[in-house]
């Protein structure tokens, strides 16, 4: 076969068995996938954390820095968590990532794990699409100095702690004063983050190819407060003024006991995370799967 991708990383969700196929560890899985790589005329490369705990020694390893540096393509095998920890780290080298769900279809693994070989084979050989995702950077600046900084692809979330009263966040976009929000908490996320924790907050979904940003309240105070769609070319400014044990979430990553006058700048990071899905992939085939439409339809 004659591949358009010849040096392929894996990376895998290596600590716990594959969500949905109880028979197959995670482990198996990636060295499932790999030897068929290997079959297929590929160089496969190893995570290093992935291939010690998957115990995969037939296969060269790098840490995610050097994956990016030497291949030319990614497949993650996980869920959307695992993914979102892959394209963070890969988005700077413009790497592509496939993403493998061993469990039920992710938003963005959306290739199951037992189909892998005939979905994947022809991808390998540029029948593909390929679908570009805006990361978020996002910096808690306190007096002025940057105390945190972190990219994000779903969102930058501030909330209140769990034993706590309301929070009062003062917003701006653009250097332009919005509002004074008191809340549980505030959701700025991007297109890929609009189907997370926002949708469950009461946010609208946006279509991918949009270049904007979806701000939702978390249990507004004055319920006139709604979510917001901006654009994603101008900063958000998120400035603590009220409140107790508040903390600030990028992506999986945190930052807990936030101070009052401390700000999270987020704007557009400089780099996208590029992801390919088979020849003729829809994102509306990807919501209707993932949220039961048309369930009980004809």
């Amino acid at each position: 076969m004659t591949s358009t991708f010849r040096h392929v990383a894996l990376i895998g969700k290596y600590h716990a068995p594959s969500a949905g196929a109880p028979s197959e560890s995670a482990s198996h899985a990636l060295g499932r996938i790999a030897t068929y790589l290997r079959s297929l005329g590929c160089d496969v490369i190893l995570d290093t954390q992935s291939a010690i705990h998957a115990s995969l020694t037939d296969f060269p390893c790098m840490d995610v820095d050097g994956l990016g540096q030497h291949c030319d393509l990614g497949l993650v095998v996980g869920g959307d968590g695992t993914m979102l920890g892959a394209g963070r780290h890969l988005a700077k080298y413009g790497t592509p990532l496939i993403g493998i769900n061993g469990g039920r279809l992710g938003f963005v693994t959306d290739i199951a794990l037992e189909d892998f070989e005939s979905t994947i084979t022809p991808m390998l050989q540029g029948e593909y699409e390929e679908d570009e995702r805006p990361l978020m950077q996002a910096r808690v600046m306190r007096d002025d100095q940057c105390v945190f900084e972190a990219l994000a692809m779903n969102d930058v979330v501030v909330n209140r702690g769990s034993t706590s009263g309301m929070v009062e966040l003062r917003v701006e976009v653009g250097g332009k004063f919005v509002s004074n929000q008191r809340a549980d908490g505030l959701i700025v996320a991007t297109p890929t983050g609009s189907t997370a924790y926002a949708l469950s907050a009461g946010g609208p979904m946006l279509h991918p190819s949009i270049p904007a940003w979806v701000m939702v309240p978390i249990a507004p105070h004055n319920l006139s407060n709604r979510p917001i769609v901006l654009s994603d070319s101008q900063e958000v400014t998120i400035e603590v003024v009220a409140g107790r044990d508040i903390s600030a979430n990028f992506d999986m990553q945190s930052l807990a006991s936030l101070q009052h006058g401390d700000r999270i700048l987020v704007k557009r990071a400089d780099h996208s995370v590029r992801f390919l899905h088979p020849k003729d992939w829809s994102y509306f085939d990807t919501l209707r799967k993932k949220l039961g439409w048309n369930e009980g339809g004809a």
